[in-house]
């Protein structure tokens, strides 16, 4: 269409769009528009992961494998580093400072590498989560895929290196008179449960980290003020005897713990049910899923923001 102006001159004008009044919004919906990377619903983004397993479990292979590539003594490392840490250990506070108190050597030995291998998997864990963003932003750049996969395949990393030093474990527990019985099934579950907490301790850190990098110089001092709060060296209820009961409880019940606890029962002759707080394996469970549900939901709420600023 053309109108004349009072000059002389031609204008054209441009018919109305039929898009005309419409709002950004509406002009997605009318057209199938989504946002690139808008966050799926919550049980889409279960469906999602789930669709990712193969993924998950590939890369978490991968990574295990390359953590200790470029060592002489390569997947060794895997059993000697906690193994180390116990025997160092051991000498500072079962010889010279005497946390043993209470525990014959024949129980507090298998008590203390118990101890340093279970908190391992925990602290490698919430590590490997303040990284999990930020260590791989080519990576969450580059491809989209649920997030989530990352801090969740970290957690399962540490979960396999764990169950290689169970086999030191083993011997450590048999070489000291604890032979295999019944009550060793109950590591199963035990770790499961300590597996969920850890991924959803890893969740909530990958989230922090993602947002805040300088918190992987932090941590390192967190989890050691952790480890020595959690009994892996001594028995809670024996060290603190002389101090009011409720430090001991509050030390008792944190997750840490009550993880190592279920397993040192489980495997340990001399480490009876007495040492344990009331109704371990409840509080076992609800940290589980208290940290595991809650992780899970904080991490998503966050998703379209990874990788982005």
């Amino acid at each position: 269409m053309s109108d004349t102006t009072h000059d002389g001159a031609v204008a054209l004008s441009t018919p109305p769009s039929v898009d005309d009044g419409l709002s950004p919004a509406g002009l997605a919906t009318k057209y199938g528009l989504t946002v690139s990377g808008a966050r799926p619903g919550l049980f889409e983004y279960v469906r999602q992961l789930r669709g990712r397993r193969h993924f998950i479990m590939a890369f978490s292979r991968a990574k295990l494998t390359a953590q200790y590539s470029q060592a002489k003594l390569g997947q060794l490392w895997q059993v000697a580093t906690p193994l180390l840490n116990a025997a160092v250990y051991f000498v500072i506070f079962g010889l010279i400072l005497g946390t043993k108190k209470g525990m014959e050597p024949e129980v507090f030995i298998p008590f203390l590498v118990t101890g340093v291998f279970v908190f391992t998997f925990t602290q490698s864990s919430v590590m490997a989560g303040v990284r999990a963003i930020s260590g791989n932003l080519g990576l969450v750049r580059a491809l989209h895929f649920p997030r989530a996969s990352l801090p969740i395949s970290f957690s399962l990393q540490q979960l396999q290196q764990l169950l290689y030093s169970m086999i030191v474990l083993v011997a450590v527990t048999v070489g000291f008179g604890s032979y295999p019985r019944l009550s060793w099934l109950l590591v199963i579950p035990a770790l499961v449960l300590q597996f969920f907490f850890n991924t959803g301790l890893a969740l909530i850190m990958a989230r922090l980290g993602a947002k805040t990098p300088d918190l992987a110089q932090l941590m390192p001092f967190v989890m050691r003020t952790w480890m020595y709060a959690s009994g892996v060296m001594f028995s809670i209820p024996v060290m603190l005897a002389d101090k009011p009961a409720w430090i001991a409880d509050v030390l008792q019940y944190n997750p840490a713990a009550i993880y190592m606890d279920l397993i040192r029962f489980a495997m340990i002759d001399g480490y009876g049910s007495e040492n344990l707080p009331a109704h371990v394996w409840v509080v076992g469970l609800a940290w589980a899923l208290l940290v595991g549900a809650a992780g899970f939901v904080y991490f998503w709420k966050a998703e379209e923001r990874y990788g982005r600023g």
